[in-house]
């Protein structure tokens, strides 16, 4: 009788050994995936809550920033509630967010002249961010103090701009302020600090 080898189906243990590596493999990537997973919903998570806090991205909408900023650019606002003249700032109005530049504080003394030049507690401002000089929309008496906790504020395209020159908008209370517009993130080509 001839020594025969019976097959009985099982596998042999090269076969057991190469299947015990493949699940291990298996468990050693679906864990590392998870890790993964798990580090990029963090820092998402971390992103999304520094931009809603600390730095929020706005959109430009309309034409009252130019030729500073124009529709449809992105910006990077820093939140900060210190304040001097020329910060460009983002408030709340209406539901809305609107950016505008800081004239006066707290205090100053506000006039515009009829050619649109801004003098600041009897100081003539330098304002090289302007193209059209303007007294714009204005139901306000010059001079005029700005209130305690609030900005006065301004476009740079002050023949369109709606802003604290006019009562429906007035001065801006600090509880309203999103923050200092400091970085232009796009279009790429204008990328760069605001001045």
């Amino acid at each position: 009788m001839a020594n025969k080898k019976i097959n009985l189906g099982l596998p042999s243990s090269e076969q057991i050994q190469d299947e015990l590596k493949r699940i291990k493999h298996k468990r050693e990537y679906f864990k590392m995936l998870k890790g993964t997973v798990v580090s990029l919903l963090a820092v998402a998570a971390a992103a999304v809550l520094i931009s809603m806090l600390f730095m929020p991205v706005l959109k430009v909408t309309g034409s009252s920033m130019e030729p500073t900023l124009s529709n449809g650019q992105l910006v990077l606002c820093l939140n900060n509630k210190n304040f001097h003249t020329g910060d460009v700032v983002a408030f709340y109005y209406n539901n809305k967010i609107l950016l505008k530049r800081v004239i006066a504080v707290a205090g100053d003394v506000i006039s515009i002249s009829e050619d649109g030049s801004v003098t600041v507690n009897n100081e003539l401002i330098t304002e090289p961010y302007i193209t059209d000089k303007s007294k714009g929309k204005c139901d306000i008496e010059f001079p005029y103090q700005v209130p305690d906790n609030r900005i006065f504020v301004m476009g740079d395209h002050r023949s369109t701009s709606v802003d604290s020159r006019s009562s429906v908008i007035g001065c801006i209370p600090e509880e309203d302020i999103v923050g200092k517009v400091i970085f232009r993130i796009y279009p790429f080509n204008k990328f760069g600090s605001i001045d």
